[in-house]
């Protein structure tokens, strides 16, 4: 670890790339739970002046932490050691450098092997540099015949497993329920979604604008879009930075899936629409949209920080019908049983989206999915009483698995009797028809539509309070 002289000097070193130094500082923190792949990131962009080495420093990372599992069966094979037995410091260097070696053409490999021994040495872990130089070399040497799984024959499971886990780096426990659920194909085809890494992906802000006048102004700042193909305004940026300039509330980045939730909702103009999980607020602005900005939407948050960001993000948009409440983390709501629409995006696990977030991946275990559901539920239960009569509850998670989901649904559906489950199909012509599944429930999978594994699922209030 770098400290007091030690750490100056490092800074001062200008021989190795400064992305590097800021890639290996980005993976320790998150490592050491100080810092979470957005924040660290955000850091390391602070610590560098050169928009290329910020792009190198965000590649390395979020690549290193994608490709995490087939990177350390790899170092533990040619250090001929296991991981448990090598220094975290020097992990992560071999770790950043490895991932480098076997997955950035445009770096030179002398480079890489040039600044990882430096990096050991400045980090004061000069005994293991003779190790690092030899791992890495041997890496180059050995790059196009690494000896990873490979794709079985036949459908046995303990060869999917090291080669759907390992070679395509994601945790054992995990594919081995995707396997079970949807089989090797549909699985295979899961994972490598999961390691390509995502576009940016934009959401027209409809209370100022169309997606149509959306995409021409981004083009005359030299960023060119298209359409997703089912959110109906969103815009795939496919060329240029569309955040190289101070935001002017005509778009928020919000991935395709995410966007169709709040077409779950079905906002009409004039309703008391309640977003009870808000932050960072591009669902209420959607829902603001989808009323012609009239009526009353209330976003809340219980955290002081996300409340921050939720504020800013509708006084960007210009919506006037969004306010921003906060709410207690427990206990009752302090609304009355009157609204139509109530969202329900609740926290959880994050499976979903682990394309967009590489670290998740390792950062779960299915022990959290008992927990998730638990709180979930709880939640579901506290936004039910603000319902009104005849009112719309969906409840969404942006998690692929059914403890988080269905389950959570079913549950409650089990307690209250005075909430019945809505089809969506009968919404008719809606975007989301061509992805619901057979009880009328949103379900994005990324092996079958292309976009990140959410669920959605809507209830209706019987017409009449429960004492």
């Amino acid at each position: 670890m770098l400290r007091g002289p030690a750490r100056r000097r490092f800074r001062g070193q200008r021989v190795t790339s400064p992305a590097r130094i800021a890639a290996y500082r980005a993976l320790r923190a998150i490592a050491a739970g100080r810092a979470d792949l957005p924040s660290s990131l955000a850091h390391s962009r602070q610590e560098l002046t050169d928009e290329r080495d910020r792009a190198l420093a965000a590649d390395i990372v979020t690549g290193t932490l994608r490709w995490q599992r087939n990177l350390d069966f790899v170092v533990q094979h040619l250090a001929g050691r296991p991981l448990s037995r090598i220094d975290d410091d020097v992990q992560h260097i071999l770790r950043l450098s490895a991932y480098q070696v076997l997955h950035l053409d445009r770096v030179p490999v002398s480079a890489v092997v040039n600044d990882a021994v430096t990096l050991t040495r400045r980090a004061r872990k000069t005994s293991a540099a003779a190790l690092v130089n030899a791992v890495l070399r041997t890496l180059v040497r050995q790059r196009h015949r690494l000896p990873l799984p490979s794709r079985p024959a036949s459908a046995e499971e303990s060869a999917a497993l090291a080669y759907l886990g390992v070679t395509h780096s994601h945790p054992e426990w995990l594919v081995a329920r995707w396997l079970r659920r949807y089989g090797f194909d549909a699985t295979e085809r899961w994972v490598r979604f999961n390691n390509d890494a995502p576009r940016v992906t934009l959401r027209a802000n409809t209370v100022r604008t169309t997606r149509d006048e959306a995409a021409a102004a981004l083009a005359r700042r030299g960023v060119e879009t298209a359409p997703t193909p089912r959110a109906p305004d969103g815009l795939v940026v496919t060329a240029g930075n569309p955040l190289g300039a101070p935001p002017d509330g005509t778009f928020l980045v919000q991935d395709e899936a995410s966007q169709l939730v709040s077409l779950a909702v079905g906002a009409h103009r004039g309703e008391r629409i309640l977003d009870l999980c808000a932050s960072p607020g591009g669902k209420s602005v959607a829902m603001a949209g989808d009323t012609g900005d009239t009526g009353l939407l209330v976003a809340c948050d219980v955290r002081p920080r996300r409340i921050e960001l939720l504020r800013q993000t509708v006084r960007t948009s210009g919506a006037r019908s969004v306010h921003v409440v906060h709410v207690a983390a427990s206990g009752g709501l302090p609304f009355a049983p009157a609204f139509d629409r109530v969202l329900v995006d609740a926290p959880c696990s994050g499976l979903g989206t682990i394309r967009r977030d590489p670290d998740i991946r390792w950062r779960r275990s299915e022990r959290d999915l008992a927990v998730f559901a638990r709180d979930q539920l709880a939640l579901l239960e506290r936004a039910a009483e603000v319902v009104g009569p005849g009112g719309r509850l969906v409840y969404a998670t942006c998690s692929s698995e059914p403890e988080e989901d269905e389950a959570v649904v079913d549950a409650f559906l089990a307690r209250r009797v005075d909430f019945e489950p809505l089809d969506l199909r009968d919404d008719g012509a809606s975007p989301l028809v061509p992805l619901l599944d057979e009880r009328g429930r949103l379900r994005t999978l990324p092996f079958a539509h292309g976009l990140e594994a959410f669920f959605a699922a809507a209830l209706v209030r019987r017409g009449t309070i429960r004492s």
